[in-house]
């Protein structure tokens, strides 16, 4: 978040390491929204994307034979054998999908599956080195249909960091470029199609695949929609743009919220033709965050988490449920305790005293920048300060909740905090920033802050009153984006 009047940022983004960046630049890598996006359908308690929330196991299937493709320049390895199954289940997926959505068209296999390693002996794709090209990518036209992967670095850092899963979703976004290419002006593709919407439908269609996961259907991999489903939304928020990159800029794939917002809506509602219909139009209108202005790169910097900016949280949190008629919270430091009952740290709400405590040094752990190429996952490493603020505005969400009579335990009360902090959010817009006014201000990045912070194992922003959290990242972030989309009504509307 930034602070108008002094000029000072209150937001940090997650660093990317070089090779994240490198994954950021991948590719050739419902209902159709028009104007103001909505969320639509409700989402329950033990939901994801319409499947019910598992924690079976995610990753290659046990005794399934390999699939037989042919590979350029393979080594025979468990990422080469990784990649190629994910391949052939793509086969298998669009082979059928295609010629059901989109008028018989036959689904044509890739002409060239390409191993390279990245550190090893370089070859030269679609016109360039792959020395030190950490990437996977789809190649179509002027001769070209191909994809090739890095299995010396990408693959084995996505399996390692996150699960073999996230090379299947990789691998399934570069298929989706191939999808593209295919289908021309039946997926709104020409000469001038700006990136961003060809990387938009790619999240999408990959949406679509790893629902079909998801179901069983897949012959070599299968998909629990708990954690699984987790590491998959993880994935799209490393491989985001960095905070500020213009979306209509070449290149440009999108940020954490809004690749994650493509990915669900190909995941929800499994129609290819939802992902073939999104085009320039719908994307500038729903894109949340733009390029930086050159008064907000002025400002650079983070703020601390101090005295003065728990104050402009207290007025933002304030002022944005005024019309409730609560009693409001107040922030007050003293390590997240409360009198009577157990506390949550790093901020819990003490309904007996009505005050939301913070452990004011956890918190500053959060709101931290991380280390050059750490995880979102790992301990220790920070989010940014959104994050740390919306731990905090979780917790004053539960006095609302209780002045209208809510239950404050269980799934339902941990959706309904997601959607009141996402509301909250969006009361930080700064609707005239030419005029300093001393608040806290929703800034580039911030949203992806959001997303981070909710994708952790302990965060309580989708947390009830004893931090319980919920199962499903996918419910939370969804959650999260009908309160801000929709407004705080619609929070206790539909979690009720």
């Amino acid at each position: 978040m930034r602070v108008q009047g002094s000029r000072s940022w209150v937001r940090v983004g997650l660093a990317l390491s070089a090779v994240a960046v490198m994954v950021a630049q991948i590719g050739g890598c419902g209902q159709t929204v028009a104007g103001t996006p909505t969320v639509e359908g409700g989402i329950d308690t033990t939901d994801a994307g319409g499947l019910e929330v598992t924690d079976g196991p995610t990753g290659p299937r046990q005794d399934v034979e390999d699939a037989k493709l042919e590979v350029e320049n393979t080594d025979g390895g468990e990422m080469d054998r990784l990649a190629t199954n994910a391949v052939a289940d793509l086969y298998d997926y669009w082979d059928a999908e295609l010629p059901a959505n989109f008028d018989g068209d036959k689904f044509a296999h890739i002409e060239r599956l390409v191993s390279y390693d990245s550190e090893g002996e370089p070859m030269t794709l679609c016109g360039a080195s792959t020395e030190k090209f950490q990437n996977a990518f789809y190649c179509g036209g002027g001769g070209e249909d191909l994809i090739a992967w890095d299995r010396g670095v990408l693959l084995p850092m996505l399996a390692k960091n996150f699960d073999p899963i996230s090379v299947v979703g990789v691998l399934a976004h570069e298929m989706g470029h191939a999808v593209q290419f295919r289908l021309g002006e039946k997926s709104n593709m020409d000469q001038s199609t700006p990136t961003i919407v060809r990387e938009q439908q790619a999240d999408c269609y990959m949406g679509n695949f790893m629902r079909y996961v998801a179901e069983g259907k897949a012959k070599h991999f299968e998909l629990n929609t708990g954690e699984g489903l987790n590491q998959i939304l993880a994935t799209l928020f490393f491989i985001r743009d960095p905070a500020g990159y213009d979306h209509m800029t070449e290149g440009a794939h999108g940020l954490a919220f809004d690749r994650v917002y493509a990915f669900q809506e190909g995941f929800t509602t499994r129609d290819p033709n939802r992902c073939a219909d999104m085009n320039v139009k719908e994307i500038n209108e729903r894109i949340e965050e733009k390029e930086r202005s050159a008064k907000d790169e002025e400002a650079g910097g983070e703020a601390e988490l101090n005295e003065k900016t728990l104050g402009l949280l207290q007025d933002s949190l304030d002022e944005a449920f005024k019309d409730n008629g609560a009693e409001q919270p107040k922030i007050t430091e003293n390590g997240a305790e409360c009198d009577k009952g157990e506390g949550t740290s790093p901020a819990t709400y003490c309904a007996d005293e009505n005050i939301v405590g913070i452990d004011l040094e956890k918190l500053k752990q959060i709101a931290e920048p991380p280390t050059e190429g750490s995880q979102p996952n790992e301990d220790g490493a920070g989010i940014g300060d959104f994050a740390a603020f919306a731990e905090i505005a979780s917790r004053y969400t539960l006095a609302i909740q209780k002045q209208i009579g809510a239950d404050l335990e269980g799934d339902s009360a941990g959706l309904r905090t997601a959607c009141l902090t996402g509301a909250w959010t969006a009361t930080t817009i700064d609707k005239d920033p030419n005029t300093p006014d001393d608040k806290l201000h929703l800034a580039v990045g911030d949203l992806d802050e959001a997303v981070a912070e909710l994708l952790q194992d302990n965060s309580l922003i989708a947390a009830d009153v004893n931090g319980k959290q919920v199962q499903s990242g996918f419910a939370r972030v969804a959650a999260f984006r009908i309160g801000y989309i929709d407004g705080s009504g619609e929070c206790t509307e539909q979690f009720a």
